[in-house]
């Protein structure tokens, strides 16, 4: 009895602090699966720029590699546009350097002003009218971490509604934030993610308070059920009629749709923590997949193919080079060439390649994770629970995922899986055991996002916003039963 007791205390206190916290999750999530927090996807960057020149482009990349100036080699090498100009692009593996080039005139860019910013902005937004609205070092749509290379950022309104975000050390566009993303953004992503908390005094422990808010909201939603549980008569009824001890319609209305949808609502509290992998829980010890490895050594200039002659090589084809990727795979050197809406691959003489065979692709991949047995070769030609795509808008529809792929089971302690693309020679994804459980107990947990079901929209959308529903309306009866008990308290002699 004395649980029971102080099961019933927990609930009804932990309620009053949380439920409007809970409350706002809910009504945030249904927002989130419609808009979701600003980025700048592949895609959209791809028609933002303006295609290469194909005569009297660029100047050699070691010039440019020597203007950049870099202690440590750079191991990502673009070529893009800034305003119109072709523009080299130096970066390392996790984007944390960027450093460009003026790639006419040979010269390092050592900063980028605000008019500069203003003409990079209205050129990407195919010459629309552009004001800036000043630098900013971070604010509510520019929370991300990948965009610290590129701080601080030019803010820059155009004529179509949009924010675009300038990189203060590149002069490229970095992020844009259309009007519909600013104004559903602060009931969704930003109230989701508890972005209040960032960018503030606070912004040292925004981490720590989601993991401990949503813990908490955990324990109110497990003892939640089973207090329910507890009170619900499955076989005979209370005095009144009911199968609910409560007689006031808010405190019934709570119970029930606290049995109803009370497991999905502490699913999704859990699969929320989770997200934040709090005590680094997904974090695997062993060995990781070198990508040096399977670069076979570092990009070298002298080996590479040079710029002028792969565009000129393209534009003989009619193909309009918007962006070029130098890669190194297995020891030999390529160019991933994109245009707004295809892509090519050329070899180190610049000649056009049909892509990656399955042999060379596993024997590269195999001096990723040296003397792992390769256990199976799958190829990929529709998605499945772990390599599939998402609408643009959500938390992961940046991410690339074309078909067909090639993935690889390896049998290293860590059971690694690596997924290639032939047609790029890129590794489009690695994951050992520890994170395809995270993919179950987060992405899953949290959305449902199996392709399958994922397929069967509306019905999709009727499932989760049913449920959304059910938990808003429990957490908001929840805050209603709160403030009346805190009155009754207030109130009592």
């Amino acid at each position: 009895m004395r649980l029971k007791r102080w099961l019933y205390l927990l609930h009804r206190w932990a309620g009053i602090a949380l439920c409007l916290v809970m409350a706002l999750w809910f009504l945030s999530g249904m927002v989130m699966m419609y808009v979701g927090y600003p980025k700048l996807t592949p895609a959209e960057q791809l028609q933002g720029l303006a295609p290469l020149p194909a005569q009297g482009c660029c100047v050699p990349l070691e010039q440019a590699l020597q203007a950049a100036g870099l202690d440590k080699a750079p191991t990502q090498w673009r070529l893009s546009s800034v305003a119109g100009a072709p523009r080299y692009l130096f970066s390392d593996a996790r984007g944390k350097t960027v450093v460009a080039v003026d790639a006419r005139s040979g010269a390092r860019i050592t900063g980028v002003d605000e008019a500069q910013a203003v003409a990079a902005a209205a050129h990407f937004a195919g010459g629309a009218a552009a004001r800036s609205l000043g630098p900013v070092q971070e604010d509510a749509w520019t929370h991300s971490r990948a965009l610290d290379a590129h701080r601080p950022l030019h803010r820059v309104a155009v004529d179509d509604g949009r924010w675009l975000y300038i990189s203060g050390v590149s002069g490229e566009v970095v992020r844009d934030a259309s009007l519909t993303e600013r104004t559903w953004g602060w009931l969704g992503a930003w109230l989701h993610w508890l972005y209040l908390f960032r960018g503030g005094a606070l912004n040292a422990w925004w981490t720590d308070i989601v993991i401990w808010l949503s813990l908490a909201g955990g324990a109110l939603g497990l003892s939640g059920l089973v207090v329910g549980l507890w009170r619900w008569r499955f076989k005979g009824r209370y005095k009144s009629g009911s199968h609910s001890p409560y007689r006031g319609a808010m405190a019934r209305w709570h119970h029930i749709l606290g049995l109803l949808g009370g497991t999905l609502a502490l699913s999704w509290v859990i699969s929320g923590l989770l997200s934040m992998n709090p005590w680094k829980v997904f974090e695997a010890q062993g060995l990781k997949p070198d990508r040096q490895a399977y670069a076979g050594g570092q990009l070298q200039a002298g080996a590479a193919p040079p710029a002028d002659l792969v565009l000129a090589r393209l534009a003989a084809q009619g193909f309009e080079a918007r962006l070029l990727e130098w890669r190194r795979i297995g020891g030999a050197h390529y160019v991933w060439a994109q245009s707004a809406s295809s892509a090519r691959l050329l070899d180190a003489r610049g000649e056009v390649v049909p892509g990656l065979d399955e042999a060379s692709l596993v024997t590269t991949a195999r001096a990723m994770l040296p003397g792992a047995p390769l256990l199976q070769r799958q190829w990929l030609r529709s998605y499945d629970a772990h390599y599939y795509a998402r609408e643009a808008h959500t938390m992961t529809g940046q991410r690339e995922r074309p078909l067909p792929a090639l993935r690889l089971v390896f049998g290293d302690a860590l059971a690694h899986h690596i997924v290639l693309d032939p047609a790029s020679g890129a590794v489009l994804q690695v994951s050992n055991s520890h994170q395809r459980l995270e993919r179950w107990l987060f992405a899953f947990a949290h959305s449902f996002d199996l392709p399958q079901l994922l397929a069967l929209r509306p019905l999709w959308d009727g499932w989760m916003l049913v449920f959304s529903l059910a938990g808003l309306g429990l957490s908001l009866t929840g805050v209603v039963m709160g403030w009346r008990r805190l009155a009754i308290r207030r109130h009592a002699p």
